[in-house]
């Protein structure tokens, strides 16, 4: 092995943790791996069996059956948080009512380990929004300059109430004498 072989090697980890941080970016990740996670206890805590000496305690409930449909769902709401990220409301809201359902089927929630585990993750992936893409700036617009011959045009700035104003309201001194509605408000009103 040369030194270079181990340069290109740290140059494709550095690589692969920079495109894993993009891929991470544009998803819900941290509310889909608490939700695959809240899933596991569910799944295997109600078919545990616990042994204390010689003492088995079988820790199976009647709607074990349920525990782990509850326990594959929330497996697979997570796994649709990563790789479905458009549908993350839907997905957070059904890892948090089966997180709540898993409460009473599933031994208080895996012993409140997945409800609580599924609760931050449904809320995760609800409070999750899309970053807007980086785009360069423009340039601010150039505003009118004066002619060289000293004749300066008069440009009312935007929203500064003058006659050409869109938003001024009736009864303001800059509001125009005729417009498209009785009340020459453009469909406003005056609060007082």
């Amino acid at each position: 092995m040369s030194a270079e072989t181990h340069a290109r090697e740290a140059d494709r980890f550095a690589r692969m943790r920079r495109n894993f941080r993009v891929w991470r970016g544009q998803r819900p990740f941290w509310g889909g791996m608490l939700t695959l996670l809240a899933g596991i206890p569910i799944m295997y805590i109600p078919y545990q069996n616990l042994t204390l000496g010689s003492l088995t305690i079988r820790m199976s409930t009647t709607a074990g059956a349920g525990s782990l449909i509850i326990g594959i769902l929330l497996v697979v709401l997570g796994i649709t948080m990563w790789f479905q990220p458009h549908s993350r409301v839907f997905a957070g809201v059904a890892a948090i009512l089966l997180a709540l359902v898993s409460l009473v089927v599933s031994n208080f929630g895996a012993f409140l380990i997945g409800f609580l585990l599924g609760l931050v993750g449904g809320a995760l992936c609800l409070s999750w929004a899309p970053g807007e893409s980086v785009r360069p700036s423009r340039p601010d617009p150039v505003e009118p300059k004066a002619d060289d011959a000293g004749d300066t045009a008069h440009v009312p700035a935007q929203g500064s109430g003058s006659a050409l104003d869109d938003l001024s309201v009736t009864g303001t001194p800059s509001s125009p004498t005729a417009g498209a509605d009785a009340n020459n408000a453009n469909g406003r009103h005056r609060a007082g």
